[in-house]
């Protein structure tokens, strides 16, 4: 791998986007919880209102759409995953035990790969997100 991006593809910005039902949840989740940072939000756009999460300063984020009819979306599976690879293990346990005292405890992953150094915690809307340790590696 050469570390660049092609010049076929010339990328600006990257956003995952899904739909919730429980905004206020999962704003409250990630960025109280988790410690993400709220890079934006919109209400009323063409009957969606929506949050942007993501790192400070980074070009990539989260966004989370809630529809005025109703957006259920239940994870297809629990092998669908955000992963964040962090490499301090005390911070994992200090944002495990914040989620876990806001009522999102550990769950035992899909994949056994991901228990070694990772915990698995699935957030309002049942989508998991590992908080996996990158000391030592």
């Amino acid at each position: 791998m050469s570390g660049q991006w092609t010049t076929e593809l010339q990328v600006a910005q990257v956003r995952v986007a899904r739909p919730t039902d429980k905004l206020k949840e999962v704003e409250k989740f990630y960025c109280e919880g988790v410690g993400l940072e709220k890079v934006g939000s919109f209400i009323g756009h063409r009957g969606y209102n929506g949050l942007m999460i993501g790192l400070p300063s980074a070009s990539y984020h989260l966004e989370f759409t809630e529809h005025n009819e109703g957006s259920p979306c239940p994870a297809p599976s629990r092998d669908n995953l955000l992963v964040l690879y962090i490499p301090n293990h005390e911070m994992i346990q200090r944002i495990a035990k914040r989620l876990a005292q806001m009522g999102y405890p550990e769950v035992e992953p899909e994949n056994p790969y991901w228990v070694e150094k990772g915990m698995t915690i699935e957030d309002p809307d049942g989508w998991r997100l590992v908080l996996m340790n990158t000391e030592g590696i």
